[in-house]
């Protein structure tokens, strides 16, 4: 509910070219740096972030608006802190203590006491109470799927209720909803109202807004004191080569996404540094289900695991991914923080590096294949000829393509791009009329690959073909694997070894099967300025997913901060 992927997605895949910019960007922050109505005019405590907005921004600071422009986690908070790149304990915030019962289907929260709201009313149960109800009577806005009741026990304490064992619930409630103040939203319609004078609990408020900037500056009332962060000031920019060029500039202190000369960020922009966080994992998604209605060579298992075979993940990185990407499972556990839940019985738990084009020639021979004269497999007098569906301007992923198709051909598989615009992509993708289609699959409330599990495998998330899926956009099905993901929702988190069990057999079926062909784990850049703040999130102390657009781990990295006065 608080990652903003859309926004990075779209910063991530425009390609960035060293361009004449740096002006542009130097007198747009310029323009944009009057007074901020009562904001501190101390530039060294003031963050000048970039989130890739390009175009005016329209005012909206409501939480649960899909055109929402920013302020959760920083305006808004949630009971709890959890985030995805790292399995450390929830950190609290408006609650401070929570439990659940051995059924999994009650959980009691301790709030927080002598909170206030930034308009100075005091925060309560209540406050906690009317959230939740409203996401029960606003399904449009409940897209954490909450389905329990909340009950007030006294003004710091509340109980969460479900009908059945709710402890993969657990992270979206507690960490992933924006508690709203009931004296102001009681006459807001959540799904539809603009706010453009937010109230929250956050360590920030919204001090200046302005179509080609806004600025946050710090809480004095904030229950865990004014950040020493005093404003950050969010600027739009004509695109992501604006972004390079301010970086260059040095206008800005904090952006994510592809930099020019991006493995040596410190010597081409001084005083700044990068960190690359791999997150999301990479694949070639098949449409591979014939009795949901999916077509074509890439049906056959034996094509998907060829391909997979066949990639030299090592040559791809270095064209395609600037070396930025890095290993990933046939599992699709992350081999970083999930490395542990990894089946033991998978005989490769990690996707070879370089091409074994004898095992692909295994593969598909086996499964009756047989090259042709051009050296192109066929079977049953057609081609293995495959299209790959991609989004127009996505420079990384369409290079990607490209390499690959170069890869495939030594192996006997033809294969060609689609490039369309993003909504043709989306709808293709979502109805199944494509057979392969290059994207990521995204991680879960937390680290813990039930959410992914859930989300892209289980016949409960698709649809046959030319219906919209919700998530599961391969049309994979297996009852085995809907079993276990059922039985993973009731099992409590600290019974491991009862975890496991279900996680050996959903890895076991999705590792024969491959509907989503893992390519890597796409890294994640963020630059951002060293010289002048420290604190920032290392791979050391990888306390939150350091890209500036992600909500609301952005918002506890600005608390982190501290202005180094240089």
């Amino acid at each position: 509910m608080f990652l903003s992927t859309a926004r990075g997605r779209r910063l991530g895949r425009r390609a960035i070219v060293a361009g004449g910019a740096a002006l542009a960007a130097t007198l747009a922050f310029t323009a944009c740096t009057g007074s901020a109505g009562g904001a501190s005019s101390s530039a060294s405590s003031t963050l000048v972030a970039y989130t890739g907005q390009a175009g005016d921004y329209q005012i909206n600071f409501n939480p649960y608006s899909p055109s929402q422009i920013g302020g959760i986690g920083t305006i808004y908070e949630g009971l709890f802190f959890i985030t995805n790149v790292n399995n450390k304990d929830a950190k609290p915030l408006l609650g401070t203590k929570y439990s659940w019962n051995d059924a999994g289907d009650k959980l009691d929260v301790t709030l927080r006491k002598n909170v206030t709201w930034s308009d100075g009313q005091t925060f309560t149960a209540d406050d906690v109470v009317f959230t939740f109800d409203m996401l029960l009577k606003t399904p449009s806005i409940n897209t954490g799927g909450f389905d329990g009741t909340v009950a007030k026990v006294d003004d710091s304490h509340v109980t969460f209720t479900w009908k059945h064992p709710a402890f993969v619930s657990g992270p979206s409630v507690l960490a992933r909803t924006p508690i709203v103040p009931e004296h102001i939203w009681k006459t807001v319609n959540p799904a539809t109202d603009v706010i453009e004078k937010p109230v929250g609990t956050g360590p920030y408020t919204l001090s200046n807004f302005k179509a080609q900037a806004y600025t946050l500056t710090a809480n004095p009332k904030y229950w865990g004191g004014a950040p020493a962060v005093k404003n950050i000031r969010y600027l739009s920019l004509s695109g992501n080569t604006a972004g390079a060029d301010a970086l260059a500039a040095g206008t800005i202190d904090w952006q994510t996404g592809p930099v020019p000369n991006i493995a040596n960020v410190s010597k081409t922009y001084p005083g700044y540094q990068a960190i690359t966080v791999a997150q999301n994992q990479m694949a070639f998604i098949a449409c591979a289900n014939t009795s949901l209605g999916c077509t074509g060579p890439q049906t056959d298992p034996a094509v998907r695991q060829a391909i997979y075979n066949a990639l030299n993940r090592t040559q791809l990185n270095a064209l395609a991914f600037q070396n930025t990407a890095s290993d990933i499972s046939p599992t699709f556990a992350l081999p970083t923080t999930q490395k542990s839940l990894i089946s033991s019985s998978v005989e490769q738990p990690i996707a070879p590096n370089k091409p074994d084009t004898a095992k692909a020639d295994s593969l598909l021979q086996s499964a009756g294949w047989a090259k042709g004269a051009d050296g192109i497999y066929q079977k049953d007098g057609a081609k293995l000829s495959l299209t790959v569906e991609v989004v127009t301007g996505w420079t990384d992923y369409i290079t990607a393509i490209d390499t690959v198709a170069q890869q495939l051909k030594k192996a006997g598989i033809q294969l060609t791009a689609s490039q369309s615009s993003w909504n043709e992509w989306t709808d293709k993708k979502s109805k199944g009329t494509f057979q392969l289609a290059i994207d990521s699959l995204g991680q879960g409330p937390a680290s813990d690959p039930y959410y992914l599990y859930n989300n892209y495998f289980t016949t409960k998330n698709t649809a046959p073909v030319g219906t919209a899926a919700p998530m599961n956009i391969s049309r994979f099905s297996d009852p085995e694997v809907d079993s276990a993901v059922s039985t993973l929702a009731t099992i409590n988190p600290n019974d491991t070894a009862a975890r496991q069990k279900q996680f050996d057999t959903i890895q076991k079926k999705i590792v024969a099967d491959m509907p989503y062909i893992p390519i890597m784990t796409g890294g994640t850049t963020s630059e951002f300025n060293a010289k002048k703040f420290t604190g920032w999130p290392t791979k050391d102390n990888l306390f939150a997913f350091p890209a500036v657009w992600a909500s609301p781990d952005n918002a506890e990295i600005y608390k982190a901060l501290k202005p180094s006065g240089k």
